[in-house]
C-alpha cells in the first residue's frame, strides 16, 4: 500500500474540508467578479476561505489544535498556495478561459501542492 490508513482518513477529511474552502472561495469571488476586478474578487475569497480552511484543517482533517506556530506555518504555505493560484487563474484567463470557469483548473493543479504543504505544517511544526 502506497499510503497508510492514517494519511488515506487525512485525504479524504482534506478533500472534504477543501471541497468546503473551495465553494467558499468560489462562492465569494462569482459574487464579486462582477462588480470589481476578478484578481481582487478571487483574493477576497481566498482570503474569507482561508479562515474557514484553517480551523476545518486544524480540528478536523489532522486533528491537532490549532496554535499560532501552526497558524503562522499555515499562513506560509498558504501564502504560496494564494500566489500559485493567483499566476494560473491570470494564465487561464489570457489563455481566454472563462471568468467562470478559469478557477477550475487553478483548483486542479494548486489544490494537491496545498494538501503536501499543509500536510508538513500540522505534522512537523
Amino acid at each position: 500500500m502506497l499510503i497508510n490508513k492514517q494519511t488515506f482518513y487525512e485525504l479524504i477529511r482534506f478533500g472534504i474540508v477543501g471541497v468546503t474552502a473551495t465553494a467558499i472561495h468560489y462562492g465569494i469571488y462569482w459574487l464579486l467578479m462582477h462588480v470589481i476586478n476578478v484578481t481582487i474578487a478571487y483574493s477576497i475569497g481566498y482570503a474569507i476561505s482561508f479562515i474557514c480552511n484553517f480551523l476545518l484543517s486544524s480540528y478536523f482533517t489532522f486533528r491537532r489544535k490549532a496554535s499560532v506556530k501552526k497558524g503562522f506555518g499555515f499562513g506560509m504555505a498558504h501564502g504560496v498556495n494564494y500566489l500559485l493560484h493567483v499566476a494560473f487563474l491570470n494564465l487561464f484567463l489570457w489563455m481566454g478561459v472563462s471568468k467562470s470557469l478559469a478557477p477550475f483548473p487553478v483548483f486542479a493543479i494548486v489544490v494537491p501542492i496545498n494538501f503536501l504543504l499543509v500536510r508538513f505544517v500540522f505534522k512537523k511544526l
